[in-house]
């Protein structure tokens, strides 16, 4: 999975700056849907909510105030490898605006409920 980073990464370009900076990405996601690469990816809005807290769970405004740069978005590959993803990675056209991206693989489950779930399986009954 690769999440989009992103603020204001318009901000000091001109309408048809920003028009060939669209321009590209779109061709981007188009050549990594012909391509099969692609199986998800959407943009998300900058407001959210955050749902926090042990017994009484508290919700406040999000994403988190201290974050400099908040994910816009998210990109799902069909890859094999996490090399594989970050040169896909390395071609989206807002590296060139200042927006960054984070790389990740998907786990099958939750990493700690499978070391317990193993750890629970080797433990003497």
């Amino acid at each position: 999975m690769i999440l989009f980073r992103s603020t204001d990464w318009n901000k000091d370009l001109s309408l048809d700056e920003m028009r060939a900076v669209m321009d590209k990405t779109y061709a981007w996601f188009d050549r990594l849907r012909q391509e099969g690469k692609l199986k998800a990816a959407q943009p998300l809005f900058a407001e959210g909510k955050i749902v926090a807290g042990r017994g009484q769970r508290n919700v406040t405004d999000g994403p988190f105030a201290e974050s400099k740069e908040t994910v816009g978005g998210y990109l799902m590959l069909n890859v094999n490898t996490m090399d594989e993803a970050l040169e896909i990675a390395r071609e989206w056209p807002l590296l060139d605006c200042g927006s960054s991206l984070e790389g990740r693989p998907v786990a099958p489950e939750c990493p700690d409920f499978h070391k317990l779930r193993r750890h629970l399986a080797e433990a003497p009954a």
